[in-house]
C-alpha cells in the first residue's frame, strides 16, 4: 500500500466513495465496533434481516430457493433461533475498485458467543450492499445488534489491475441493495 493502511483506506473511501457511509474513526464505547480500524474497516449490519424458519418451508435449495424458507424482520435487535441462519445487509455500500479485492471476516465479539459471520470476498469493481449470512452455532436465541459492528473487512490492493473484474463479467449480484436471496445466472 506503501502508505499508512488507515489512510489508504481513508483515502480510497472519501475520494472514490468505496465505503458510504464511511466513519472515520473506530466507534465502540458501549456497543460492537463499526468504522475504521488500523488496517481494515468494520462494517454494520442494518435493521432489516431474513430469518430462516421451518413454518411452510421447503428444500434450501440455492440453484431455486424459496423465498417462504425465511421470515423478514426489521427491528433493533434481531433474534437468531438456536442452531439456525439468517441473512442481514450491511449499512454501507461499497464501491470497489479495479486493483482492490476485500475479505471480509467475522468479529471476535460474536464469534465468542458462537455466533459466525461467512468469510465473503468483495471482487475487485463490485458495487452494492453486502448481503450478510450470520449462523447462531450455539443451542440458545442469539441477539444481533442492528446498526452495530458484525464483521471486519480487510483490503487487498493489486500492484496490477486484474483483467476481468466483478462488472466485466456482469456478477449476479453487481448493484444490489438490500438483502438478496441466493441466484443463479439463467442460460
Amino acid at each position: 500500500m506503501g502508505i499508512k493502511a488507515d489512510s489508504w483506506i481513508r483515502e480510497k473511501a472519501l475520494k472514490e466513495n468505496m465505503i458510504a457511509p464511511f466513519v472515520d474513526r473506530l466507534a465502540g464505547e458501549g456497543i460492537v465496533s463499526y468504522g475504521l480500524s488500523s488496517y481494515g474497516y468494520d462494517i454494520r449490519v442494518s435493521n432489516e434481516f431474513k430469518i430462516f424458519t421451518n413454518i411452510n418451508a421447503t428444500v434450501v435449495d440455492p440453484k431455486n430457493f424459496d423465498s417462504a424458507n425465511v421470515v423478514d424482520f426489521t427491528g433493533d435487535v434481531c433474534i437468531v433461533p438456536p442452531n439456525s441462519f439468517a441473512l442481514a445487509r450491511t449499512v454501507e455500500y461499497f464501491k470497489m475498485p479495479r486493483n482492490v479485492l476485500a475479505i471480509c471476516l467475522g468479529k471476535s465479539t460474536y464469534a465468542r458467543c458462537g455466533i459466525i459471520v461467512n468469510v465473503t470476498p468483495f471482487e475487485p469493481e463490485f458495487e452494492g450492499h453486502i448481503t450478510i449470512e450470520i449462523s447462531n452455532t450455539t443451542p440458545l436465541p442469539a441477539k444481533i445488534y442492528a446498526n452495530e459492528g458484525i464483521a471486519q473487512v480487510i483490503f487487498l490492493e493489486g500492484d496490477e489491475q486484474c483483467l476481468t473484474t466483478y462488472k466485466d463479467r456482469k456478477g449476479k449480484y453487481q448493484a444490489q441493495t438490500g438483502i438478496t436471496l441466493p441466484r443463479i445466472l439463467k442460460v
